[in-house]
């Protein structure tokens, strides 16, 4: 692993409620709201309590749990304008936007935050939003080549004068977007991350995206998509996040049994659903790699495989594996609550300083050299 990324201080975001139902596909109580005013309210407390990042969730059909969606691209922006920090990242799918035409309502809200807007590709797994919308449908691969298209265009669109790209499913002729997005030190354009663990997402990752989000893994999972990601990107810097769901209690047995009433409150018929629904985006590929491929039933109660992290515990049982994920190459943690105003705050207070002093102790023992032998 380089040593510059063991350096680097792990990065947190938050799954933005912009879709009713919460987090979990659960009758367990929420106190969350899917609602402007409570999001508007969490993203200030979240930037004062150590994130970095908020991803707005784009859906277009209800169901499974979530029968109401506000639209990303929009509450994103409403939050960058809620913020004075807080990086925004939105939701979109390829197929659904033209990409030249994402890059310009990216770069006007880039203007209008100072440089805090972001993007997220998801190549899609719910074939009933674009059929409803009268848009083929495409086989898994092609849909990431698709996506692929998608992020070359929204780059040439932010750097390049007089754009030009001829591609299967996209073309620019002499596309020149003006004003390109702020020049922020760090980064080149708006941040790009896409999701997906199947072989294609990680090797187009790997060719185009500055991150790579993956569904709730453990440590084995983590350390394989991270090493195969890099040896995609041929010498590129590509990022790393991992959804978990964070249940942080003062005693372990607590949060224990809030897991186990998660899943026993489940909303059955539609996380069946749900299942159902994804099952092909695993068995759609050659290898059975795709999302959610390999997912259980209690896996699925959290849609993003988010309870796989095991981030279940303890503040300091917690922190302690939040580091351990960093030591294994992850750079963000993408993190989803039950309830989220009480349970960012307290994430802020009681995880997020052990994550800390264990980082600054970790990098001080790598920095320090072996102690070199003297004979007597």
């Amino acid at each position: 692993m380089p040593e510059e990324r063991e350096r680097e201080p792990l990065k947190f975001a938050y799954w933005v409620p912009n879709v009713s139902g919460g987090l979990v596909v659960s009758d367990i109580e929420q106190r969350t709201d899917w609602s402007y005013d409570y999001n508007r309210e969490l993203a200030v407390l979240a930037e004062r309590n150590g994130f970095e990042y908020a991803l707005s969730q784009v859906r277009y059909l209800a169901g499974y749990g979530a029968s109401h969606q506000h639209e990303s691209t929009s509450f994103s922006l409403a939050l960058l304008l809620a913020t004075q920090r807080l990086k925004v990242i939105a939701a979109v799918h390829p197929g659904l936007w033209h990409p030249a035409v994402l890059a310009k309502f990216i770069a006007t809200a880039d203007h209008i935050s100072g440089g805090r807007a972001a993007v997220n590709v998801v190549s899609g797994w719910f074939k009933g939003e674009f059929t409803a919308l009268g848009e083929p449908w495409l086989e898994h691969d092609e849909r990431y080549r698709r996506s692929e298209e998608f992020i070359r265009v929204l780059r040439a669109s932010w750097t390049d004068e007089s754009a030009e790209f001829a591609g299967d499913f996209y073309r620019l002729r002499g596309y020149d977007l003006k004003p390109k997005p702020l020049a922020v030190p760090g980064r080149a354009h708006p941040e790009i991350f896409q999701g997906g663990n199947s072989t294609a997402a990680r090797a187009m990752a790997g060719r185009v995206s500055d991150w790579y989000f993956s569904n709730g893994k453990d440590f084995d999972g983590v350390t394989e998509q991270v090493a195969e990601v890099a040896a995609s990107a041929h010498g590129r810097r590509v990022r790393f996040g991992l959804n978990g769901f964070l249940i942080a209690r003062d005693t372990e047995a607590e949060a224990r049994e809030t897991l186990r009433e998660i899943v026993a409150k489940a909303d059955v018929r539609a996380v069946r659903g749900f299942r159902d629904a994804v099952r092909q985006a695993g068995g759609a590929t050659a290898d059975g790699k795709g999302m959610w491929a390999d997912s259980t039933f209690d896996d699925l109660v959290q849609y993003n495989d988010g309870f796989r992290s095991r981030l279940i515990g303890t503040p300091e049982q917690v922190a302690h594996r939040i580091v351990e994920y960093r030591r294994r190459g992850v750079d963000l943690l993408l993190l989803g609550f039950l309830h989220y105003h009480e349970e960012v705050a307290y994430f802020g207070r009681h995880v997020l300083p052990i994550v800390r002093d264990l980082e600054a102790s970790s990098d001080a023992s790598a920095a320090t050299p072996e102690p070199i032998g003297v004979r007597p």
